[in-house]
C-alpha cells in the first residue's frame, strides 16, 4: 500500500450496520426492535467523530456494536482496511480498541483496588513480562489522568464522580489502543468537572494519537471535542458533516431542531433566536414509522416522505443528509 493510500484509509469503517433485538410481544411472538438500522460512517486515524441524538436513538448501541460488545445483526466494521470477520480479528481488534463507560459509578468494580481496575486489561492480554513492569505501567497510565501514586491501593468508592471516571480513562489506555468510543463520559459528571475530563480527552489525543467515537447528547461538549458530527434519529443517520459546518449550515430538519436549542451566552442573541419546537414525541422503535422515520415529527413532511426512507447521500463535500426535501426547506 502506498502511503498516499495509507493517509487516505480510515482507521474505522462501518458500513450498514445493524444490531435488532427481539422483544417478546405475545406468547411465542416476538418482534425486532431495530435499535440500530443501517447506519454507515468512517472516522479518519487522529479524529474525534461526535454521534449526537436524543436518548433512546441508539447512539450507544451503535458504539457497543462498532466494538462487538454486542454482535452485530447485520453490517460490516473494517478497522484499517481490514474487515472484522472471525473471532481472532475481533480479539486482536480489542487490544486496539476500547470503551469509556457513561456512569463512573456502575463502571468500577467496588471489589477492587485502583491498581487491579487499571491492571485488569493488562492481565487479559498479558501486556507485562513480569510484576515490576506491570505496577510501573499502572502508575504511568495514572500520571495520564491527573492520579497519584498513593491513590493506587484505594476502591473506587473513596473517590468523586470525576476521579473515578479519570480511573475508567486509565484502563481504556491500558491495552495502549488506537480508538476508543467515549460513551457520554461526561454527562453524570458536574459542569465544572466535565470541562477537566473533555480538555484531558484533547491533550491525551494529542499526546498518544488517539481516535475517537465521542457519544453524546449535549451539543455544546460534541462542538468543542469533535472535528465532524453525526445526527442520530431512531437507528438512522440522518446527517453527517464537519462540526462547524452541521452548527452554521444545518440541513436537516432534526438537526436544525437540535441546534435550535443549545443555550447561546449572550442574552440579545439568545431573544433573536428562533427556537424549533416539535411537534409530538419520539416513536418507538418497535414501531417505527414508514419511510423517514422523523416524518410523524417533521413540518415539511409529505406523502413522499411516508413511502420511502431518503437516501444518505452527500449534498455538497463532506456534507451527507438523509432527506427527500433538503432543496426546498434550504
Amino acid at each position: 500500500m502506498t502511503e498516499m493510500n495509507a493517509a487516505q484509509q480510515p482507521l474505522i469503517d462501518v458500513r450498514d450496520l445493524k444490531q435488532y433485538f427481539d422483544i417478546n410481544v405475545g406468547l411465542f411472538r416476538t418482534r425486532p426492535l431495530k435499535a440500530v438500522d443501517g447506519i454507515s460512517f468512517s472516522i479518519r486515524k487522529g479524529e474525534t467523530l461526535g454521534l449526537v441524538g436524543e436518548s433512546g436513538c441508539g447512539k450507544t448501541t451503535a458504539g457497543r456494536s462498532i466494538l462487538h460488545l454486542y454482535e452485530p445483526t447485520g453490517g460490516e466494521v473494517w478497522y484499517n482496511g481490514r474487515k472484522l470477520a472471525s473471532k481472532e480479528d475481533i480479539k486482536q481488534f480489542r487490544k486496539k480498541a476500547t470503551m469509556v463507560f457513561q456512569d463512573p459509578y456502575s463502571s468500577l468494580n467496588p471489589r477492587m483496588t485502583v491498581s487491579d481496575i487499571i491492571g485488569e486489561p493488562l492481565d487479559i492480554h498479558k501486556l507485562y513480562s513480569n510484576k515490576k513492569e506491570r505496577e510501573e505501567r499502572i502508575l504511568e497510565l495514572m500520571g495520564h489522568v491527573g492520579l497519584n501514586s498513593e491513590h493506587a491501593s484505594r476502591y473506587a468508592h473513596e473517590f468523586s464522580g470525576g476521579q473515578r471516571q479519570r480511573i475508567g480513562i486509565a484502563r481504556a489506555l491500558a491495552v495502549n489502543p488506537d480508538f476508543i468510543v467515549c460513551d457520554e463520559p461526561v454527562s453524570a459528571l458536574d459542569v465544572s468537572i466535565q470541562a477537566q475530563v473533555i480538555n484531558m480527552f484533547d491533550e491525551l489525543q494529542e499526546k498518544l494519537g488517539l481516535t475517537y467515537l465521542f457519544i453524546a447528547h449535549d451539543l455544546l461538549v460534541v462542538r468543542h471535542i469533535s472535528d465532524r458530527i453525526a445526527v442520530m434519529y431512531l437507528g438512522k443517520m440522518v446527517e453527517l458533516a464537519d462540526a462547524a459546518e452541521i452548527y452554521d449550515h444545518p440541513l436537516h430538519p432534526y438537526s436544525k431542531s437540535l441546534l435550535s436549542a443549545v443555550p447561546v451566552p449572550d442574552p440579545k442573541e439568545a431573544r433573536a433566536n428562533k427556537r424549533i419546537v416539535l411537534s409530538g414525541d419520539i416513536p418507538s422503535p418497535l414501531n417505527a414509522p414508514s419511510g423517514c422515520p422523523f416524518r410523524t415529527r417533521c413540518a415539511y413532511a409529505c406523502d413522499r416522505c411516508a413511502e420511502s426512507m431518503p437516501p444518505f447521500q452527500e449534498v455538497s463535500k463532506g456534507h451527507f443528509v438523509a432527506c427527500h426535501r433538503t432543496a426546498e426547506v434550504n
